[in-house]
């Protein structure tokens, strides 16, 4: 079964981090992606950069929008047989101890 792990931080967290935090936080979230290709769970994962970068397109959902409060901050991408197992592996993740770890399973597009 496939999983997405997203990281759900909040939007002015990075810019507001202690000095040397941010290389700690990296090398941390390095050592757990480590953990999970040993493992053989991990399929991907990546950082996103801020959410000034980006750019929306398309008709709005819920809009006029504010200011978001939350952004995703990156994901990982795994692998697992259950989903306990990737549960599990979403409270090992060094970023639940600043940020949400949104735990959603890959699957096909609803047409319904």
């Amino acid at each position: 079964m496939s999983y997405m792990l997203l990281i759900m931080e909040q939007a002015e967290r990075r810019k507001n981090r202690a000095p040397g935090q941010g290389l700690a936080e990296r090398e941390a979230m390095l050592k757990f992606q480590q953990s999970l290709k040993t493992r053989g769970v991990h399929l991907g994962s990546e950082s996103l950069r801020s959410l000034s970068d980006g750019t929306r397109v398309g008709k709005p959902v819920d809009g006029p929008f504010a200011e978001a409060k939350e952004i995703i901050g990156g994901f990982f991408h795994l692998e697992v047989g259950t989903r306990a197992e990737a549960l599990a592996i979403a409270r090992e993740c060094p970023a639940a101890e600043y940020a949400t770890v949104e735990v959603r399973e890959v699957g096909p597009c609803n047409l319904e």
